[in-house]
This record gives C-alpha cells, structure tokens and sequence, in this order.
C-alpha cells in the first residue's frame, strides 16, 4: 500500500514539475553555441532569425535554431466580415 501511494505522488510530481510552459522572458528563437566538443549552450532570448544570425556571426561557434520550449499565445479569432448589400 504505501508503495502505490509513493508511485502514485512520484507521477504526479513528474506531471506538475515536468510540463512546465516557457518562461515570460524566453522568445521564440535560440542561439545554440558550442562551448566545447561535449557542450552547448542555448540562448533564448531572441524574438526572431534576425535578432539571432548577428550573435551567431559574431565568432561564436553555433547557429540559430526555434526553441523548443516556446509556446505562443492564443490566436485572436477571426471576425466574420460583414457582407455589404447587393443593388437589385
């Protein structure tokens, strides 16, 4: 019994700390440097491939890359247009 209860609240830990959305300050592109052969770094702090290509070009050994934790916004919902009246 006490054994289930561990598993059960070990899966719910997993469930809330795990699926955590990005954070406010990260934006939708990264720049992935490779700090040495085993390690790279990512620095997501780039609102699009613009922003990103000059720290990359800059001697940095990387590239740019989406992030992979970046979840947008909901979509505002398309209005319906209004049809105007035909002439008759």
């Amino acid at each position: 019994m006490a054994g289930t209860i561990l598993a059960v609240l070990a899966t719910i830990a997993a469930l809330v700390f795990g699926l955590q959305r990005a954070a406010a300050s990260e934006a939708p592109w990264c720049a992935v440097i490779a700090m040495t052969e085993d390690s790279v770094y990512w620095d997501c702090q780039y609102r699009s491939f613009e922003e990103c290509r000059p720290n990359v070009l800059a001697g940095n050994r990387g590239w740019c890359n989406p992030n992979p934790y970046y979840v947008t916004g909901p979509k505002e919902p398309k209005r319906p247009r209004k049809r105007s009246a035909r002439p008759q």
